[in-house]
């Protein structure tokens, strides 16, 4: 019994590892995000548009991290979510704004602000179409869902 029990308890930690040092993965959430630390202050984050997805880590006694869409507009970055209303993610930073993103292979310590405001959204929403779109801007979006968060990250 003891035996089996030691093999359960190597088999959940080494699971653990894995799960810590891999994820997030796909729409499953991790812990703490691994990169290369920039410590300067950004004030350009146009080539978050070259990358796929972002990792966004939030604070907590074990951090959480999620894969999402960043976007940047006119150098202020994005991320954002539909119906972020009791997100454990969106929750947290609403809660406690310090966190990390890593964009490509970089991580990036932010402060994470809620946009409030009709006209960020829309800037917000329509970084977020263009980058869907490789930056074309011929056409507009749909119209923006008033379910649609949207968090503007600053450097710092």
């Amino acid at each position: 019994m003891v035996k089996i029990a030691s093999i359960v308890i190597g088999l959940v930690a080494i699971s653990a590892s894995v799960w810590v040092a891999q994820c997030p993965c796909d729409r499953s959430p991790g812990a703490w995000i691994f990169g290369d630390v920039v410590v300067d202050t950004v004030v350009d984050w146009s080539f978050a548009n070259d990358a796929g997805l972002c990792q966004l880590e939030v604070s907590g006694f074990i951090p959480h991290s999620i894969n999402l869409n960043c976007m940047a507009d006119r150098s202020e970055l994005f991320v954002s979510c539909a119906r972020c209303d009791g997100k454990h993610w969106s929750t947290v930073a609403m809660e406690l704004p310090h966190g990390r993103i890593k964009i490509l292979d970089s991580v990036y310590p932010v402060k994470m602000v809620r946009v409030l405001d009709d006209a960020t959204l829309d800037r917000a929403w329509q970084a977020r179409a263009n980058k869907r779109r490789g930056r074309s801007q011929s056409t507009l979006p749909p119209p923006r869902p008033s379910h649609w968060w949207s968090f503007r990250l600053e450097s710092y």
